[in-house]
């Protein structure tokens, strides 16, 4: 799953991509890696509900067993998470541009960017919660489309197209949990840097 990702856009042309008011965020554009700052996508969780551009740090407190802040959320079902599922609050939106995922043999692997061909800047299904004093985030995860499985078969973020926005930031669950399922494969690139 992907530990890096590049969000080239500043806050302002990210908060009209995806329909939210930039707020404060004073992101100018660059990389982002686990426990780094990032621009994500908030609302109060109800259908219709103003979207706000806020900073998050990408990670959230593990469950009681880890040791390391979680970075992506693949296991759905498990009642750790199940309860944060639910809340569409506590659902968000996580900017970007392009995604890495390491591909090739053992010893010869190498970096490869994947981008939407038709949307500069897109957004994966996350969710948030407080990690100490700053709202953290983890990055939904699902099986690999056709595309990235050739370079990386263990899975992919999952994408959210910009007509069902407002389904993951306010919808019901069961309606949301719809949403994770791999990007069509025939509506992004690959290429050895980001785009």
């Amino acid at each position: 799953m992907t530990q890096l990702y590049r969000l080239d856009a500043p806050a302002s042309a990210i908060a009209a991509a995806l329909g939210a008011a930039p707020g404060d965020d004073p992101w100018s554009g660059g990389y982002v890696a686990p426990g780094r700052p990032a621009p994500v996508v908030v609302s109060d969780g109800r259908p219709g509900a103003r979207r706000v551009l806020r900073p998050h740090l990408w990670g959230v407190p593990p469950p009681p067993r880890g040791e390391r802040p979680v970075t992506t959320v693949r296991n759905l079902a498990s009642p750790f998470w199940i309860g944060t599922l639910r809340h569409a609050e506590l659902r968000c939106l996580v900017p970007a541009t392009a995604f890495a995922l390491w591909s090739g043999p053992e010893g010869a692997k190498r970096q490869r960017w994947f981008s939407l061909t038709a949307q500069p800047v897109f957004a994966f299904a996350a969710i948030v919660r407080q990690i100490e004093d700053w709202p953290g985030f983890a990055i939904l995860a699902t099986d690999a489309n056709r595309l990235v499985a050739h370079h990386d078969p263990r899975g992919m973020p999952v994408i959210v197209a910009p007509e069902d926005y407002g389904r993951w930031l306010g919808g019901e669950w069961r309606d949301a949990a719809t949403l994770v399922a791999p990007y069509p494969s025939q509506h992004m690139t690959v290429g050895d840097a980001p785009p």
